[in-house]
């Protein structure tokens, strides 16, 4: 590619990236900790209390800098996409 070609720069596919690798680090850290991650992630989305996520591995503070509807979002996206 040459300098003087413009690339696009697309958000929601980055903000896709972040929150799927946010989501799989979280996923692993509740998992290597004996939680069930899926009921763990569900009361956390349902409830907002950061309570659910366990800190091991900083996974509070990943999943806590996320909007939550972005989350849902992102879910119900890749959700659709299997269909």
């Amino acid at each position: 590619m040459s300098q003087n070609t413009t690339h696009l720069y697309n958000l929601d596919d980055f903000n896709t990236e972040l929150v799927r690798d946010t989501l799989e680090d979280v996923y692993a850290a509740l998992e290597e900790r004996g939680y069930n991650p899926t009921n763990q992630l569900v009361g956390y989305l349902i409830s907002g209390d950061p309570g659910y996520i366990s800190s091991h591995k900083e996974a509070r503070n990943k999943i806590t800098r996320l909007d939550r509807a972005k989350l849902l979002e992102v879910l119900l996206k890749e959700f659709q996409k299997k269909d």
